[in-house]
């Protein structure tokens, strides 16, 4: 009777152990789950745009188109932005593309 009395702590002890270890597998799955959502979202690279049709209506009314799209596309691809129209005044639309300076001579980079 002893034995069997033995037997069955161990068996209810073992059950219990098995009954917490999945609820602890359960909390660290949900854990994981919302960690990994949050860095998904954090982590989203900023939605592409046409960079040579957005540059090619920025450019429009310079008179050195070749050069203004070749450095709006430039900054294009590093920001994913353009601002709109073809004037200055619309520069702080897009603040990466309107901070964008050039290394060597200090000045705005974009058109």
């Amino acid at each position: 009777m002893k034995k069997q009395q033995q037997i069955l702590f161990l068996v209810v002890v073992f059950i219990l152990m098995v009954v917490l270890a999945d609820d602890d597998l359960k909390q660290l799955q949900v854990k994981q789950q919302l960690w990994s959502t949050s860095r998904s979202l954090l982590q989203q690279a900023p939605p592409k745009i046409d960079c040579p049709s957005a540059c090619v209506v920025r450019c429009a009314n310079n008179w050195k188109n070749e050069m203004c799209n070749k450095m709006c596309n430039v900054c294009c691809n590093h920001c994913s932005c353009v601002p709109p129209g073809t004037g200055q005044d619309t520069r702080h639309l897009c603040p990466c593309y309107d901070t964008m300076v050039n290394p060597h001579t200090k000045k705005l980079k974009c058109p």
